[in-house]
Order: C-alpha cells, then sequence, then structure tokens
C-alpha cells in the first residue's frame, strides 16, 4: 500500500474529478476547500465556462466557485481548484474520481459507453499507487466486471497490485439547496481493506453528515440501485391510485392527506418520473437481474405505469377540454415547464416530453415555457422550441402546469387562459380553486 493510506496531508494528494456536471463539479469545489483538484471535462465549452465562474446547471454558487479557484493561485494554500480539458493536466494526479453519466439506451438498456470511455482514458495517466474511485450510479459488479478491466488491460497495471478502486455512489439531489453534497451521508468501498479505509477517509474529510463504509463494492453498488428503484415504486403506486381515483371521480391528494393522517403512511405523491436517476437506474438492476436469468416483476411494473403517465396527462386534459366545448384541432395549449424537476435546469429524461408529443397527435398547437431551461439544449435533446416567455391576452385554451418552479406561482394564470380555458395541475401546485383538473 502506498504512503496515502495512512497520510491525507493535501501534500500528498492531487485529485482529479472526472465530469463536471451536477455530480462532479460540487464534489469537486468541496475537495478544493482541502486538497489540490482539477476538474476534468472533454466539453471545452463547459471548461472555458466554469474558468469564468459560470455554472450553467446552478448548482455551484459563483462567490464559492470563485473563492475555490483562487487559491489555487496562492501558493501558500495547499489546495484549491482549476480546470482542464487536457488530459496532460491531471497526469500528475493521485486519486481520480470519475462522475461521468450513466444513462440508458432507446432500449432501456444500460449505456456504459460514457463510464468506459473514461475509464480507458484515465487509464493513459494512470501510476502506480494511484486511486480511482466511481461515483458514477451502475448495477452491482459492473465496477470489477467491466471498468477495472478496462483499466488493466489499457494501462498494463494489475488492480491491488499496482493500483486501487474504490466506489462512492453519488447522491446528489439537483436543485436542493438544504440536502447538498456535505449533509448526505456517504456510502464508501475499495477494492482492498485499506483501500476502502482511504476512500471512506477521504469523503469523511469533507461529508459533514458522515460516511458509510459497505463491505464491498458491489454491495455500495447495489445500495444505490435500489434507493431509487425504492422511490420509482413508491411513486408509481401513487401514479396507479391516480388512475384509479380519476375513474371513481376522487382527488388523489385528497386521499393522501386523508391517509396521511396515519403514523406510518408515505405521504408520496403522484407526477411524471424523470431526471437522471429515478427514471433511469432501475433499468441498471433489471440488466443485472435478466442476466442471472431472472425477469424482475415488480421493478418493470412499476415503470411502465410510471413511464405511462405523460399519456395519461395528455388525454385528461383533452376529456377536460371536450367537457367545455373546445374544439381541439388547432386549439392552443401551453405546458408550464420541461425540467424534470421544479426550480432546476435540468432536461435529462424529463417526461414532459411525453404530453407535448400526445397533445401535438391530438393536433392541438403547443407552446412550452421554462424560465430555467436552456433553449437549445431543449431543441436539441427533444426538438422543441421553447417560447421565450407568456404574453398576457394569449387565449390558450389549456395550460398544463407540469413543473412546479416558483416562477409560475406570480403568472396571471386568467389572463393568459381564454374564456372557457382549462388548467390542468399535475404538481397541485396551484390553489385548488384556480384549477380544473390535477393529478
Amino acid at each position: 500500500m502506498n504512503t496515502w493510506e495512512a497520510d491525507l496531508s493535501a501534500q500528498r494528494i492531487n485529485i482529479a474529478i472526472i465530469g463536471l456536471g451536477y455530480v462532479g463539479l460540487p464534489l469537486a469545489i468541496e475537495f478544493a476547500k482541502k486538497f489540490n483538484v482539477t476538474g476534468f471535462d472533454v466539453n471545452e465549452a463547459r471548461v472555458a465556462e466554469l474558468k469564468r465562474g459560470f455554472d450553467r446547471t446552478n448548482e455551484a454558487d459563483s462567490n464559492a466557485l470563485l473563492t475555490v479557484m483562487q487559491n489555487e493561485t496562492d501558493t501558500a494554500t495547499p489546495s484549491g481548484l482549476s480546470f482542464s480539458a487536457s488530459l496532460t493536466d491531471i497526469s500528475s494526479c493521485t486519486v481520480f474520481i470519475i462522475t461521468v453519466p450513466t444513462p440508458v439506451d432507446q432500449f432501456k438498456c444500460p449505456d456504459l459507453n460514457p463510464l468506459l470511455n473514461a475509464s480507458k482514458m484515465l487509464a493513459q495517466v494512470l501510476k502506480r499507487g494511484d486511486v480511482v474511485i466511481y461515483e458514477s450510479t451502475v448495477y452491482p459488479g459492473c465496477t470489477e466486471e467491466e471498468c477495472i478491466p478496462v483499466l488493466e488491460q489499457a494501462s498494463g497495471f494489475v488492480l491491488n497490485d499496482d493500483f486501487y478502486v474504490g466506489y462512492s455512489p453519488e447522491r446528489i439531489n439537483p436543485g436542493d439547496k438544504v440536502n447538498t453534497l456535505t449533509r448526505i451521508r456517504k456510502v464508501t468501498s475499495g477494492s482492498t481493506p485499506a483501500a476502502a479505509a482511504f476512500v471512506d477517509k477521504l469523503y469523511a474529510s469533507i461529508i459533514t453528515a458522515g460516511t458509510y463504509m459497505a463491505p464491498s463494492i458491489k454491495v455500495a453498488e447495489a445500495s444505490k440501485a435500489i434507493e431509487n428503484a425504492q422511490r420509482d415504486l413508491n411513486i408509481s403506486f401513487v401514479n396507479e391510485l391516480a388512475l384509479i381515483f380519476d375513474r371513481i371521480g376522487i382527488d388523489t391528494n385528497d386521499v393522501i392527506e386523508a391517509a396521511g393522517t396515519k403514523w406510518n403512511f408515505l405521504k408520496f405523491k403522484p407526477g411524471l418520473v424523470g431526471g437522471h436517476c429515478i427514471g433511469v437506474d432501475p433499468y441498471y438492476l433489471v440488466h443485472k437481474a435478466q442476466s442471472l436469468g431472472y425477469h424482475p416483476q415488480v421493478i418493470l411494473s412499476g415503470r411502465r405505469v410510471n413511464d405511462m403517465m405523460g399519456q395519461f396527462v395528455a388525454n385528461k386534459v383533452v376529456k377536460l377540454m371536450i367537457a367545455n366545448d373546445i374544439k381541439i384541432k388547432g386549439a392552443a395549449v401551453l405546458i408550464l415547464g420541461i425540467t424534470f424537476k421544479e426550480d432546476c435546469p435540468d432536461i435529462r429524461n424529463t417526461r414532459v416530453v411525453d404530453i407535448y408529443h400526445e397533445l401535438s397527435q391530438f393536433g392541438l398547437r403547443v407552446d412550452v415555457f421554462d424560465p430555467h431551461a436552456d433553449s437549445d439544449e431543449v431543441k436539441k435533446e427533444h426538438g422543441i422550441d421553447i417560447v421565450k416567455h407568456v404574453e398576457p391576452h394569449a387565449a390558450y385554451q389549456a395550460i398544463i402546469v407540469a413543473v412546479a418552479h416558483r416562477a409560475f406561482m406570480d403568472l396571471d394564470y386568467s389572463g393568459l387562459k381564454s374564456p372557457g380555458g382549462i388548467i390542468f395541475d399535475t404538481k397541485a401546485f396551484l390553489d385548488r380553486s384556480m384549477v380544473d383538473g390535477r393529478l
């Protein structure tokens, strides 16, 4: 084992964070308060923006970002943060933390290309004694079965003889300014007991909520996979209730409030399930189970329910419009929000697009307004042109609140809606007296 086993001094540890998105950047900032950190990303435009102190994800506070960047230029301070898109600039690092995305493909199968490409790239600068830590969400066994062989083959090194590996699943909640990185307990693990102890000690130096050392890398991987699968299933249950209660003619939120008077009832709310975790990670667990000959029933059932909610919302809106004698073909509809959650610019795997496409197939003219989303990114990812602002007296025949952005609370809905138009609230966000329907 290397000298880092018992020493976390800033003089001995240089950290490279590979991937500067919603996970990597906050991690880089926190570690840079104690160590020398280089934030690396293959997206040169992203690196250039961060060098100017601008973070388009809104996860990083500009002042905090500029402060740790300033430390890098202070030779008296053995810590600080710099950014680069060049491998040469991370070649002297001793700890590499990989935080790249792990999406699914069009067939809902794990797409490991970003993770394996990052591993192959990192192998070019890997040195004896280095530690590689993965944070990307994967299925149990992925680190040891897929990532480590790539590191060994591309570098010529042998795990636990020449280098070591850790796994510590990310738990970032985009847009959450309360449950931030340092306030969420961190699960850690390593390829040897000593490596696991080092990884745990490293994270414990910045995580005020504490750490939990899992007994193996597979256990740490599985813990993250089931976190999101459990939440997905809980939401799918109340979404299915919403489908049932709609047919009965009662309000799902009323039922949840009544049931919530019992101390052990979990008050999950119905809604669209998107984003980079909950709507994606269960498929990683399914993939692993199926590779072992088991076809999951409950997990896939929950996914099917959640994936149909956009279609249900669109059809419900059309039925409400018909009930109000509104001509469907050519009617104007406004969808408020396209990000996957409130007050956050993240559009990854947003299920609002399901509402958009379903309504478009009915022949409606659909506008989408979201003050947090990047219009160019939305166009590139989803082929949708979002409107820059909404005009008073726009006379929309239907308005759908798809995302509960705080800014939507102040809109003049009476001015936006045409006489006889309807408002559908997917988030139970607006005053109940204002809406014609909600999940």
